[in-house]
């Protein structure tokens, strides 16, 4: 390290121990006008522990004060639920895209790829398909291209996340990849220029048959309400007579998106979820927009136990109202609200405020939402359910991918919708009506699901972010 980039470390160690020394004694002063002597104490406890870390521990490089402090709110954060979380500031940018569904980028699906190298097995960075229209398609990108550089950089060298980090970044900017065709063993130098790349979560819309429809929404974000009015207008354009919304494995997003969904099956002002949290925060009620209505049909949801939040949110409110049968496994139970705070250098946390509860008062949270009609699937074949579904609209199956299999919880969906269409022409009654009546005898015929659709707990300020972590 040079002279002068020492000399600037201190200064800048300096500083923060002033900011830091200053902010306590500032929170000193308010903690005893508000008599919380012992979070003085233990404020005072963090910066001992800090000062003695700086001067003792082995490894200098590892004790900046950003390091030190970050890991100290990651603890923090973690040691109260599953769900609250410290993001770093790069985190909390691709997280920012991700629920914009946006980005700059050239557009491809990238996945690590495991290849023997010289007899040692390497990950390799291998395109799963260009989309369709994107800058790396028009620059005559292939599947199983593999990407051997970025920027003069060997991505066999990098993290996957820092691959992907480097290949991102302002539309209108290039990024040079040397590519290596295994097809025809040529090694590609290429330039592209990056655009901006719209994340699609409305996939698969088609009728399957009988004026029958299905379609999958993997996750929630700002382009999904509007992706899937689009897909709709298409599917009406035809004798749309039902619909099937696939959910299962979506782990939620924007709460704003899953009540802009929901908003579209049932009349507006109706209650679609609250939110109620501790004491000090009241209840919130989100109720349905007005726009685009679709409720002349019958819709069967398929969930399983990777539908979480907003997947959630839709399945439990459609259920409730009878607008929609449930057809699966119980889903995962993740209805807890986390607050997105941002801080002043561009981290945030991601704090549990509060719960979400269904329109009759049921707690997702911890209980999941229950299926109407129960298909269970084992491990092995839910697996390779999730990588059929993961599959973009026109992307080739994989020959590393296990065998397609049958889709059970699909053909029980369409086998309801059917029965429910039936009965609605002999019987001349409304759809919501016979799906009542058909839950009805579900429930009979499992009643200690029961205790799962009543309010258990109430544990407010709603948030704009849905988010499932790996289930522990």
């Amino acid at each position: 390290m040079s002279k002068r980039r020492r000399i600037f470390m201190v200064v800048i160690s300096g500083a923060l121990a002033l900011n830091m020394a200053i902010g306590l004694q500032v929170y000193s002063d308010i903690v005893r006008e508000a008599g919380e002597e012992d979070g003085y104490e233990r404020v005072k406890q963090f910066i001992s522990v800090l000062k003695l870390i700086q001067k003792n521990y082995v490894d200098d490089s590892q004790v900046d004060y950003e390091n030190l402090v970050y890991g100290a709110l990651r603890g923090m954060l973690s040691s109260l639920d599953d769900f609250s979380s410290f993001i770093p500031p790069d985190e909390y940018k691709n997280m920012i895209e991700e629920t914009e569904g946006e980005f700059g980028g050239i557009g491809v699906i990238i996945k690590l790829k495991e290849k023997t190298v010289n007899g040692v097995k390497k990950d390799i960075l291998t395109i799963v398909m260009p989309m369709s229209g994107s800058p790396g398609a028009r620059a005559g990108l292939r599947a199983n291209d593999e990407i051997v550089k970025v920027d003069g950089v060997d991505t066999i060298d990098l993290e996957f996340k820092e691959s992907i980090k480097r290949i991102k970044g302002e539309p209108g900017t290039n990024v040079e990849l040397t590519v290596y065709r295994p097809t025809t063993e040529e090694t590609l130098p290429l330039t592209i220029e990056r655009a901006m790349i719209e994340i699609g979560t409305v996939k698969d819309a088609h009728l399957i048959e009988d004026g029958i429809a299905y379609v999958n929404i993997s996750q929630f974000n700002d382009k999904t309400p509007g992706n899937l009015q689009d897909a709709l207008a298409e599917l009406t354009e035809t004798e749309l007579r039902a619909l099937i919304i696939d959910l299962r494995n979506n782990p939620g997003g924007l709460l704003n998106a899953a009540i802009d969904v929901s908003s579209m099956f049932i009349p507006k002002r109706k209650l679609i979820v609250f939110t109620e949290g501790n004491k000090r925060t009241q209840r919130q009620d989100f109720s349905s927009l007005p726009g685009t209505k679709h409720r002349g049909f019958p819709i069967a949801i398929l969930i399983n136990e990777g539908s979480a939040s907003g997947a959630e949110i839709v399945a439990g409110c459609l259920q409730d109202y009878n607008r929609a049968i449930l057809i699966g496994e119980k889903s995962y139970g993740k209805g807890s609200v986390q607050s997105i705070i941002e801080l002043d250098d561009g981290s945030a946390i991601r704090l549990t405020t509060s719960k979400y509860y269904t329109p009759s008062e049921r707690v997702i949270h911890g209980n999941g939402i229950a299926p109407d009609f129960v298909v269970d699937i084992s491990d092995e074949d839910s697996h390779r359910m999730h990588i059929q579904l993961s599959r973009f609209d026109g992307m080739p199956r994989d020959p590393e991918d296990p065998p397609d299999i049958a889709d059970e919880q699909l053909k029980e969906a369409l086998a309801v919708l059917k029965d429910i269409l039936a009965k609605v022409r002999g019987g001349g009654k409304d759809f919501s009506i016979i799906i009542a009546q058909i839950r009805e005898i579900q429930r009979a015929r499992a009643p200690g699901d029961e205790q799962e659709r009543t309010k258990t707990a109430k544990s407010g300020k709603a948030t704009d972010s849905l988010s499932l972590p790996d289930k522990k």
